[in-house]
């Protein structure tokens, strides 16, 4: 298992949930998290098959800015 971390435009519960169906399609259910009350709006994901250029473009199609964090 590898874990992703991305700096993300989501700023509240409203658009966590929103994207939620889409990331639990991704990655199952369990497997992510938002850290909101970090001030780069951390999105964690924990997979082995999902690559940073897939969650990327997810939230990017929503509409939320995501980068990948080394």
């Amino acid at each position: 298992m590898e874990v992703l971390v991305f700096k993300t435009s989501v700023q509240n519960h409203e658009s966590m949930n929103q994207l939620a169906p889409l990331l639990n399609r991704m990655a199952g259910q369990g497997q992510w998290n938002f850290a909101l009350d970090d001030c780069d709006r951390i999105l964690r994901i924990v997979s082995a098959s999902v690559q940073p250029q897939q969650a990327i473009q997810l939230l990017s199609y929503q509409g939320f800015v995501c980068e990948e964090l080394n």
